[in-house]
């Protein structure tokens, strides 16, 4: 167990520091005008409608996975979709860090994961990079108000979905079961752990959101809240991965707990003065 939640947290901080830096990037590009303020339902990114949208989202792709899951036994649908969301967001991370090459080291990523299917490794560098590009371009998307409202929804959806419905449980056991890049793998012994990128993104997001609104405190100070949400994320995760490896076959989800310690964490960042 502790060398799966050792992995894990590896894995975590990786995809923050990567969506981190993606994040910044994207701030920094907004601020000067380079890029236009992205948007997501309205142009104004502290409009809450914007969170009711990308739940709405979520309920309709939910809906798409399962009625795909149950009729097509193949995955050809799922790849492609898989490499759309892979483009996308490596052309957001490379193009952080190496603009210049950003499109011809997204296409060898893509033509890596096509070729080597079934590379653990590949297709856990492809969740990586695919959760710190899609979590920085949403993070800079919505305002922190929106940010919230949709953690709160999307939470309160997570825990009817497994504990419900339990069609959550039937969408991860299809899409590890096709071995796709939307969960995270952490083979053991005994069986192969799969997390959602779900419980790896809405940090991002959070974070970048509140990088965002507190970028006027300046460097460093205007990390210290995002980086206190990230560690709050962290130990809900973990938490919920513990509880989970002493409970195998039962479901559990991540994102409930995360999201209360992350607001917690947010709002004790705020009476410190940040």
């Amino acid at each position: 167990m502790v060398s799966v939640l050792a992995k894990l947290a590896l894995i975590f901080v990786i995809v923050q520091l990567i969506g981190i830096f993606v994040g910044t990037t994207l701030i920094g590009e907004i601020a000067s005008g380079e890029l236009e303020q992205p948007t997501i339902a309205t142009e104004n990114p502290d409009d809450p409608i914007n969170a009711i949208a990308l739940i709405a989202g979520i309920l309709l792709f939910t809906g798409f996975f399962l009625v795909f899951m149950a009729f097509f036994k193949g995955s050809g649908m799922f790849r492609v979709l898989e490499v759309f969301v892979l483009f996308t967001a490596s052309l957001l991370v490379f193009g952080s860090f190496v603009p210049q090459i950003a499109f011809l080291l997204a296409v060898e990523l893509i033509a890596l994961r096509l070729l080597f299917n079934e590379n653990v490794f590949i297709r856990n560098i492809s969740a990586i990079i695919s959760v710190a590009g899609v979590g920085a371009l949403i993070g800079v998307s919505l305002g922190v108000i929106p940010v919230l409202v949709f953690l709160i929804l999307l939470s309160v959806y997570d825990f009817i979905a497994v504990f419900k419905t339990k069609h959550m449980v039937a969408l991860a056991k299809g899409i590890s079961g096709r071995n796709l890049a939307f969960t995270v793998a952490i083979p053991t012994k005994e069986h192969q752990f799969e997390l959602g990128t779900g419980d790896l993104v809405m940090p991002l997001v959070f974070a970048v959101s509140v990088m965002k609104a507190d970028q006027a405190l300046g460097f460093p100070e205007y990390i210290v809240p995002a980086a206190l949400i990230l560690v709050a994320s962290l130990a809900g995760l973990l938490l919920t991965i513990a509880w989970v490896e002493k409970h195998i076959g039962k479901a559990l989800p991540a994102l409930p707990p995360q999201t209360a310690l992350m607001i917690l964490a947010w709002l004790a960042s705020k009476l410190i003065g940040f």
